[in-house]
């Protein structure tokens, strides 16, 4: 174990090299999400949620802030890693004295320091122009840390297993980036989340986006804006069960249906 770690460590460099290098991948992982947050902060940034003076630009920053774990772990992972098993990275790596975990080591250390340089451009993004607020208090940051903590680790292992569903990594994104819009579309990113249809509301609760862009809030946003929650409250205690339970089946459907080998190959 300790050999894979000190390993996977070293594949973290080589993971970011790797990211940075397709410059065209990198620039949409960074550039989508501060994109989307300057149009809908320019198209509605000017209204306020009902009863709050908090404005819709506010809200809809913490909201990115969220998403920029899905991108940089499901997104990222669901599209590059058929890319490296259709030209034969993993099979080679597969048939190396190096321990299979050190890879996904590597594909996680790689997930994190993407996202901090991501959230740390949208933060300075949001208190620069959309009047968000740096957490005033040690709980709230501490908050910060779990929630990014837990939405990395589950966002990273569900995009290892949804890795499968492309049949090709040239069609990668086609099945991958609609999942992410829907999941947006639907747990408040958006859209004020309880002026969505009920349907709308339940669906995006079976899954990690709706508690991770609730979870930012209560970060981000002043105690009033709880008011908007459908529960009336920040539900905190939820956040990190639901959490909890995808990175257990993440880690579940990670170990089933990851393959080192394009469908239909040999091993």
């Amino acid at each position: 174990m300790t050999r894979a770690l000190a390993l996977g460590a070293t594949r973290v460099g080589v993971e970011l090299k790797q990211f940075f290098r397709d410059r065209e991948s990198a620039m949409f992982n960074f550039a989508l999400p501060m994109l989307l947050l300057v149009i809908f902060g320019s198209v509605f940034g000017g209204q306020s949620l009902e009863g709050t003076d908090i404005t819709f630009a506010q809200y809809f920053v913490a909201g990115m802030i969220a998403s920029g774990i899905l991108y940089t772990s499901f997104q990222n992972l669901a599209i590059s890693i058929p890319l490296e098993r259709e030209d034969g990275t993993l099979k080679r790596l597969q048939g190396t004295p190096m321990p299979k975990a050190a890879y996904f080591v590597g594909k996680i250390g790689m997930v994190f320091v993407a996202y901090v340089a991501q959230v740390t451009i949208l933060i300075a993004v949001g208190v620069a122009f959309y009047g968000i607020d740096l957490p005033s208090t040690a709980s709230r940051w501490f908050t910060f840390v779990w929630v990014s903590v837990l939405g990395l680790i589950a966002c990273t292992l569900l995009g290892i297993a949804y890795s499968v569903v492309p049949k090709s990594g040239r069609g990668a994104s086609a099945v991958v980036t609609p999942v992410v819009l829907v999941l947006q579309f639907t747990s408040g990113v958006f859209f004020v989340f309880n002026q969505l249809p009920q349907w709308m509301q339940t669906f995006a609760s079976l899954f990690p986006l709706k508690w991770l862009t609730q979870a930012m809030r209560y970060v981000f946003l002043p105690d009033q804006a709880q008011a908007a929650e459908v529960a009336g409250s920040w539900e905190l205690g939820m956040c990190a069960l639901v959490l909890s339970i995808w990175i257990i089946l993440g880690a579940v459907l990670a170990v089933l249906f990851f393959r080192w080998t394009p469908r239909g190959s040999q091993r």
